[in-house]
């Protein structure tokens, strides 16, 4: 996030897109509830009527896939109306003419064909975010999970700089990130391309850097992404994965591709904190201690670094997972490996990750720090880009329109696109052992608009087949009026109903993150005595 959690409620006007906020971010779901009934206006963009929709002062409900003409037809509204930021464009951006130039692609006409929301709603909203300042844009893997997320994301960066709803309080570009640590292992290296704090591992000089903290030789060519990985696999050329708190049975699109590439390896190490799908198929299984079960930092989705003391010993022989792989490289020979604690480890980034420089273990016994945090002395930064940005002056990016990857057909007619709830998480390793959430939601349903299900002669209850392109399934079906008719949802908490089997793997030439969000599928009837796997 550009700004803090606790920014929203400074919002004149929140606009969510691509986010259930209240199912998958309660915390900061209750603070977009509390900023609407302090007088800041809430839209919602989702091609699902979300609960977050009761607050709202305009839904926006387009079709999967449409986010970038959504934007883009905002920003055209916003030029047409003269309701630019000049002095914020004039003093801290370029190329926005060339921006502004390729807008005319996106006339509220095209607008309204491509994502099915009428164009006198779409002229609110730009004019509603544009005006009611300081305006934040909150958005999740809504708008991330397709062949073109990186596109959406820009778009995101285009219509914040066009308004000047950058480096101010209440204002910015705020991405809402999934697990507890997904910012801080991203932070920490986690990305094929960088090292830790984003510096990037072309750059000779960043390299030397880490070769004479770490006393080896560093290779100097960008890593694989993980659909690469599962490429390579398939090829022959990975032969081993060590794997750590993932579970890529249930997770990957394309289940069954997947799930045949990890058969194909000589060696599959797992590292997780319970025996998940995945975990049932290693050759070796590491037990590792859950997050009350060990020392160490989290850093949240506002940047925001915490530490976490250990207040219940890990159970049988679990260990914390940086014991685990300081064990396992020293045991391979490798060396620098030695560390004797988490505040050893933090104390290392300290000194390599100029970002995190201020971030010690003895500051955060006391308050938790935001990055960039260059020294011991700074404060930590709440809000991003107050003077300038990174790259100096913010670049406005034009951006060409583009679809799906795969839109429906005579043989596939609906649109699946996958969704979260509130109950569980992702593929259900921690939620699903929760018996409380267990009853509150134990199965997966299809849900489908009565009208559609009308079609095909579908009651709620009933049993279905779920096909596409690459695989098939059963699962019941609930009749919701909550996605448009031809949209059907599914989430992908349920290994008895593992909805990534139907899912694209096309993706982002980016990010490399799949289109999850949308793909091409037929929903059939089916007999009760049907198996529950698979109906292909």
């Amino acid at each position: 996030m550009t700004n803090s959690i606790a920014d929203i409620q400074q919002a004149g006007c929140i606009f969510a897109i691509g986010t259930n906020t209240s199912a998958n971010h309660p915390v900061i779901g209750s603070r977009v509830r509390r900023a609407v009934m302090d007088g800041a206006k809430l839209i919602v963009a989702n091609p699902s009527e979300i609960p977050m929709v009761k607050y709202a002062h305009l839904f926006l409900q387009h079709r999967p896939g449409t986010d970038l003409a959504l934007l883009m037809g905002m920003a055209r509204v916003i030029v047409d109306e003269k309701l630019e930021d000049h002095a914020f464009i004039r003093e801290r951006c370029e190329n926005f003419e060339a921006f502004k130039d390729s807008l005319a692609a996106y006339d509220l006409d095209f607008v309204e064909r491509t994502t099915g929301v009428p164009a006198e709603k779409i002229h609110e909203a730009a004019c509603m975010y544009a005006k009611q300042k300081p305006s934040a844009i909150l958005y999740a893997m809504g708008i991330t999970q397709h062949t073109h997320g990186t596109d959406n994301v820009m778009a995101v960066g285009d219509l914040a700089m066009l308004t000047g709803n950058v480096g101010k309080p209440g204002s910015g570009v705020n991405p809402l990130r999934g697990q507890n640590n997904v910012q801080g292992a991203c932070d920490m290296g986690g990305l094929p391309n960088v090292y830790t704090g984003y510096q990037v591992v072309t750059d000779a000089a960043i390299r030397e850097k880490f070769e004479a903290a770490w006393g080896v030789k560093l290779p100097g060519d960008v890593g694989r992404t993980l659909p690469d990985m599962f490429d390579a696999i398939d090829r022959g050329e990975i032969k081993a994965v060590y794997l750590v708190g993932e579970n890529p049975v249930l997770s990957e699109p394309n289940l069954e591709h997947a799930q045949k590439c990890l058969q194909k390896l000589e060696l599959l190490v797992c590292q997780d904190i319970f025996l998940t799908e995945t975990a049932q198929t290693a050759h070796v299984v590491l037990p590792a201690a859950a997050a009350m079960e060990r020392d160490g930092t989290f850093t949240n989705t506002e940047r925001r670094v915490q530490w976490l003391n250990t207040v219940v010993n890990p159970p049988g022989e679990a260990k914390p997972d940086w014991w685990i792989v300081c064990q396992v490289a020293q045991r391979m020979g490798a060396k620098g490996f030695d560390f004797a604690s988490a505040a050893d480890i933090l104390r290392e980034i300290n000194r390599l990750t100029p970002s995190y420089g201020g971030i010690t273990p003895e500051r955060l016994q006391t308050q938790g720090l935001q990055w960039p945090c260059p020294d011991p002395q700074h404060p930590g930064t709440m809000i991003l880009h107050q003077e300038r940005f990174t790259r100096g002056k913010g670049q406005f990016i034009p951006i060409a329109y583009q679809g799906p990857a795969e839109e429906p057909d005579a043989d596939y007619p609906l649109i699946l696109t996958t969704a979260r709830n509130l109950y569980h998480y992702h593929t259900g390793t921690m939620t699903r052992k929760v018996i409380g959430l267990s009853q509150l939601r134990d199965r997966e349903w299809l849900e489908i608009h009565p009208a559609d299900a009308e079609k095909l002669g579908i009651t709620d209850g009933d049993r279905v087949c779920v096909t596409s392109r690459r695989g098939a399934l059963t699962v019941q079906a609930r009749t919701s009026y909550q996605s448009l008719p031809g949209v059907v949802a599914m989430d992908f908490h349920f290994a008895e109903s593992p909805v990534n089997r139907l899912t694209n793997p096309s993706h982002d030439p980016i990010s490399k993150i799949p289109e999850y969000k949308v793909c091409a599928v037929r929903v059939e009837k089916v007999d009760e005595a049907q198996p529950i796997r698979s109906c292909a």
